[in-house]
């Protein structure tokens, strides 16, 4: 990337502005499409209980929001 748009520092700025970019459309809950690469979004996850393995206890888990990627069918051909 450094050689395409002339020098190392250059490229860590465009690549940071693009990832800060994508971070902050994502916390606000919106969806973010990378042709032929995916989609990064945030998933809401509901309050549920769950059991601690060590003890067996059952505990509460909070509801919470996470990211979530999904990959695109031509990132997908080219792992395959």
């Amino acid at each position: 990337i450094a050689d395409k748009v002339g020098g190392r520092q250059n490229a860590a700025e465009a690549v940071d502005a693009v990832l800060d970019a994508m971070v902050r459309a994502v916390v606000a809950g919106e969806r973010v499409s990378v042709t032929g690469f995916g989609s990064f979004e945030k998933v809401d996850r509901p309050a549920r209980y769950a059991r601690n393995p060590q003890t067996g206890e059952r505990v509460r888990v909070k509801k919470t929001s996470v990211p979530r990627f999904r990959a695109g069918q031509g990132f997908k051909d080219l792992v395959a």
